[in-house]
């Protein structure tokens, strides 16, 4: 038996060879490359942003040091300061960033158990018609449109409608595309226009420059409307509002309107939002009369988009704004 092998620990006595234990920011730093490389935009500017707020807790430490216990205590501070939610987003990139660093062979020891905590269960949030008018009435350009393009057409707002491009916008056929490196589903998907969408793109497509529909005056693109969001909230009167609302109230009218599970799920709403969406209708004083609903839905199967979204189970074109259908031909 050869003494380098047993030095190296190769013979299976000896010392043993010394397992890779990466720096908290080191494997910060890796990460980070790696998900700029491989994620989207907005998901690595999620992941950096948690991860600094992680290292409040573990700036200093190596990765075998961060157990359990630590990883317990980092969560009840933030539980305790009133982040809850934030602290179980915090906890799954802290996972996500020890088994990438075990794959990249910068960390060889055992991910530590990282336990969720439990999020309470909200009712989802969506836009009465009066809430409407009053959130539009306190909203100056362009985000009264972004407003009335998030109701109407069901975008996401920051990842969908900031980042589309003048070329997706079809005024004449009614259309819009998201682009897949954008849809949060990975795939491209075409997103009809009702009356409402359409003239309000009309207008800001005439002003705008660059190849962005929601641009600053240099042709920039806008990155975020919470600041200004949350103002016109604030004069509207409104409370528990977020720019993702809009996209809650395009889907709760549909299904109060007696739009099936499936075709909505199909507008871009995942499955598992569909059912908690239901739940939350269910619930509600607003699903309106028998009638209501039953006028609604066969204004939609009479019609031209009606029968063609009927035949390919793509999105329903709706005019959301009063409650009422407003279909157009394509």
């Amino acid at each position: 038996m050869q003494r380098a092998a047993v030095l190296k620990g190769e013979a299976g006595i000896g010392p043993k060879p010394k397992l890779k234990d990466s720096t908290f920011e080191t494997a910060k730093t890796e990460f980070l490359k790696w998900s700029e490389a491989n994620k989207k935009p907005r998901t690595h500017r999620g992941y950096r942003n948690f991860l600094t707020r992680l290292a409040g807790s573990f700036a200093g430490s190596r990765l075998s040091e961060i157990d359990p216990l630590s990883v317990e205590r980092h969560k009840h501070a933030r539980i305790k300061a009133g982040a809850r939610i934030a602290a179980n987003r915090e906890l799954a990139v802290l996972k996500a960033m020890f088994n990438r660093c075990r794959a990249l062979g910068l960390y060889e020891r055992a991910t530590p158990e990282i336990r969720l905590t439990k999020e309470p269960k909200t009712r989802i949030r969506f836009l009465s018609d009066d809430e409407e008018v009053r959130l539009l009435a306190a909203a100056g350009e362009p985000l009264r449109t972004i407003v009335l393009v998030g109701i109407h057409t069901g975008l996401r707002i920051a990842a969908e409608a900031l980042t589309l491009r003048k070329e997706h916008v079809d005024l004449v056929h009614r259309v819009l595309t998201v682009e897949a490196a954008y849809a949060k589903s990975g795939r491209t998907r075409k997103v009809p226009l009702n009356g409402v969408a359409r003239s309000a793109l009309a207008r800001i497509l005439e002003q705008g420059a660059g190849p962005f529909v929601f641009a600053r005056a240099n042709g920039r693109p806008y990155t975020t409307i919470r600041k200004a969001f949350e103002a016109a909230c604030d004069e509207a009167k409104l409370t528990g509002v977020t720019p993702h609302t809009l996209r809650h109230t395009f889907a709760s009218r549909l299904a109060m309107a007696g739009v099936d599970p499936r075709t909505i799920q199909e507008c871009g709403w995942s499955s598992r939002d569909g059912r908690a969406l239901h739940a939350s209708l269910a619930e509600s004083p607003r699903r309106g009369n028998r009638a209501d609903r039953e006028k609604f839905h066969n204004a939609f199967h009479n019609s031209a988009p009606g029968r063609f979204w009927r035949a390919r189970r793509k999105c329903l074109i709706v005019n959301t704004g009063a409650g009422v259908a407003q279909w157009q031909s394509s």
